[in-house]
């Protein structure tokens, strides 16, 4: 009897696993510039999915019509805010460019203060005493590299354009998934069930309930926050409230949360003799710093039953390992392995741990 290792051709598995690997690579490589828009498409179509057939069973039952109404949706709540952002941006970044290019740095005299108290005259004394020493020659230093900001300004308008780039094929992507979303949804799931016949369709449930947790957890709140932060900017009369407006949600978005733009301007108003806004907005502000604490928990158990601790753990270090979409993706991988070792711990599978959480207080 013949034995079957010796029909294995050696030659033929190394060329087989190269050409595979080549392939792979090279794959990767065509669809690269795609994958940043492709993955935010994903995230938002989970995470808005049960809000699209909602639309569609009101728009009766027409796909096309919930569609476009997500699309509207998207165009309202991205596009349009992240253009108006990048155009203040340029607005505000074109004087800046000459002032740097013009080679005429000086520092503020800074007479105001000789009126503070007890300290203002020492400090205006070793402030001239800077200017007239090294705050001269830090000057005359700078002023050679001065013209070169501009080449500063051209790289960041690339990056922009880019942005701009994954934004519109985030929205085309958006549109293929939205229609073919029971499609793509069969196939994950055949793929997950070839690689875990018995946890494949679990762990699936798991990053879907995580995505969605993060949507509402997170960017809900998020966008919650910077509502009421801007109401409050607005009545008080902060100058450009909708761009500061724009920058708490991302700001609320990567865990810093509105403070770093609230307070600055709370101070602003104080410093500008409105009192009393600043006191408004100071009282405004901490109502929405403790809404955070309440709306952040709620909406996250709305979307999965999962420690808190966890899913704010994988947006921070998603965030920091994968940038801004390490925000869905950080949470999910994080959800999965905790899961899996907690079944493995227990002894029971992520299948049946789903459809009954007691067995694992039963097994504890």
């Amino acid at each position: 009897m013949q034995n079957p290792k010796e029909k294995i051709d050696l030659s033929q598995s190394i060329l087989s696993l190269i050409f595979i690997f080549a392939m792979s690579v090279i794959s990767f490589l065509v669809i690269h510039p795609f994958i940043l828009g492709f993955s935010w498409a994903s995230m938002i179509v989970i995470a808005t999915w049960p809000l699209m057939l909602k639309i569609q069973n009101i728009l009766w039952g027409k796909r096309l019509f919930a569609v476009l109404s997500m699309i509207i949706i998207l165009l309202l709540l991205f596009i349009i805010p992240v253009f108006f952002v990048v155009n203040s941006l340029i607005a505000t970044s074109i004087p800046l460019i000459h002032w740097f290019s013009s080679n005429t740095l000086e520092f503020p005299e800074l007479i105001w203060l000789q009126d503070i108290p007890l300290i203002g005259k020492k400090i205006f004394i070793s402030y001239q005493e800077l200017l007239e020493g090294d705050g001269g020659e830090l000057i005359r230093e700078i002023k050679p590299y001065m013209g070169r900001t501009t080449e500063f300004f051209i790289s960041q308008a690339k990056n922009c354009g880019l942005f701009f780039m994954h934004l519109i094929l985030m929205l085309f992507f958006s549109i293929i998934l939205y229609w073919n979303g029971e499609k793509a949804s069969n196939a994950i799931r055949r793929f997950a069930l070839r690689l875990s016949l018995k946890n494949g369709d679990a762990i699936i449930l798991l990053a879907v309930q995580a995505v969605r947790a993060v949507a509402l957890g997170v960017a809900v709140t998020a966008l919650i926050q910077a509502v009421l932060s801007g109401i409050g900017l607005l009545i008080s009369g902060v100058p450009y409230w909708a761009l500061l407006m724009i920058i708490i949600v991302f700001s609320c978005l990567i865990q810093l949360g509105p403070l770093p733009i609230l307070v600055p301007s709370i101070i602003w108003l104080y410093w500008n003799n409105s009192t009393t806004w600043g006191t408004i907005l100071l009282i405004w502000s901490c109502l929405v710093f403790i809404l955070d604490h309440i709306l952040r928990p709620f909406f996250i158990r709305m979307g999965a039953d999962f420690p808190i601790l966890l899913i704010l753990s994988g947006v921070i270090g998603g965030l920091l390992a994968f940038g801004m979409i390490g925000v869905f993706v950080g949470p999910v991988v994080l959800v999965i392995f905790y899961r899996l070792i907690i079944s493995w711990i227990y002894g029971i599978s992520i299948a049946s741990f789903l459809k009954n959480p007691s067995s694992l207080k039963e097994k504890h």
